[in-house]
């Protein structure tokens, strides 16, 4: 294992995490690996119909991932002494990242030029389904309504397919990261002007920045993209071939590469057949060039062509399941899996960022926080008494 510094890159900051589900705790995983001190802020229980929905299994998989190495603070944002209280936090916050509806935070009291005029230095990091204003502003956004309404299910799956939402939250789990970039630009900006900004984006616009390639084919040339499978849409040949024990992916761009896989599976003449003379050749030809070489692949292992195309500098590779890849050993060399560890020795296996700073890197030191875990600590660092902790638990505030 590395070394880890004490001290990560994003020590000092103090960042306070208001979000739920999955995109605003993925941008706030990555400023706490990176060492800030991040407060996921909860209500207690019985005070949000939804809970359920957010934590109902703390102990799994997807909650430890999503919020390990952050302090755990319970607050009734529903009651004046609850408000009172997170705006006190906000005075000793550096960033403040919240993915409610956009009239929410106006009607608690956090809207930016609420948040600004408490400590000029804040900055807010919003996130919404659709953006902070528009026709669409206050309309909930989960990431399978963003998929469809941002192109995505129409370009996954195969043409008979229909439209076919992707296998993971790509909608939430870019906005996170888009929204951390943010977050990380505008503290870097903070250190000229001293000042602090709004920063936002949304779910449906990261959708469609996601689409890249495919929606700059649509706004550039004009060409409508449709699903094609495991066929790469403007490249071939590029997709999936069925070896004699399983399907392994093959990638082929440009000349060299081209040329490079028909001196490996030893057909020369296909340099000189019209129908493969180019990859806008091979796009459209795609169908007999991909029958040509299943009846090739179909003859060998996974292992054997993987290996040859590779020695040959022609990018291939298994396709695994998830317990596959977790065995593979360059995954395994990459450190990709780490452990939180709870105080009782609990170990909770986790994905490592995939960004890697050699001298101050991420790191894993605590697996996510029972609710309001460590309330009383997060108070009494704010100047509260015990006896005044007690009274606002009593109440329900905390």
């Amino acid at each position: 294992m590395p070394h880890f510094s004490p001290q990560g890159a994003l020590a000092g900051l103090r960042v306070l995490d208001l979000s739920r589900v999955r995109a605003g705790p993925t941008c706030v995983r990555m400023l706490a690996d990176f060492g800030a001190d991040v407060i996921r802020i909860e209500p207690p229980p019985g005070v949000d119909a939804n809970d359920s929905m957010f934590a109902d299994y703390r102990k799994g998989g997807d909650f430890q991932n999503l919020n390990r190495n952050k302090r755990g603070l319970t607050l009734n944002l529903k009651t004046p002494e609850g408000i009172e209280i997170l705006h006190r936090l906000v005075t000793t916050a550096d960033v403040v990242v919240e993915n409610w509806r956009p009239d929410v935070k106006t009607r608690l009291g956090m809207d930016y030029e609420t948040l600004s005029a408490l400590n000029p230095r804040v900055i807010l990091a919003s996130i919404s389904g659709f953006g902070q204003d528009g026709p669409y502003a206050k309309r909930p956004g989960f990431d399978q309504i963003i998929q469809g309404m941002g192109g995505l299910m129409s370009l996954t799956g195969k043409p008979e397919s229909g439209p076919t939402r992707a296998g993971i939250a790509v909608a939430d789990s870019s906005t996170g990261l888009y929204a951390a970039i943010g977050v990380l630009t505008a503290l870097l900006e903070r250190v000229s002007s001293g000042k602090g900004q709004w920063v936002h984006t949304s779910l449906l616009h990261s959708q469609i920045a996601m689409l890249d390639f495919q929606a700059a084919r649509y706004l550039v040339e004009g060409e409508i993209p449709e699903p094609a499978g495991n066929d790469h849409p403007t490249a071939a040949p590029m997709g999936a071939f069925q070896a004699a024990d399983g399907a392994f992916n093959l990638g082929v761009s440009g000349v060299g590469q081209w040329e490079a896989l028909c001196h490996t599976l030893g057909h020369k003449e296909w340099l000189a057949d019209a129908r493969f003379a180019s990859n806008r050749a091979r796009v459209l030809n795609r169908i007999q060039l991909n029958a040509e070489l299943q009846s090739i692949f179909e003859t060998k292992t996974v292992d054997h062509w993987v290996a040859l195309l590779n020695e040959a500098s022609i990018p291939a590779g298994p396709i695994y399941s998830v317990p596959q890849l977790f065995e593979d050993t360059q995954v395994k060399h990459l450190g990709v899996v780490q452990a939180a560890v709870t105080e009782d020795g609990h170990s909770i296996p986790v994905i490592a960022q995939p960004v890697t700073l050699e001298r101050t890197p991420a790191m894993i030191s605590a697996p996510a926080p029972e609710l309001g875990e460590h309330t009383d600590t997060i108070l009494a660092e704010l100047g509260f008494s015990t006896s005044k902790i007690s009274e606002l638990r009593s109440s329900n505030v905390i």
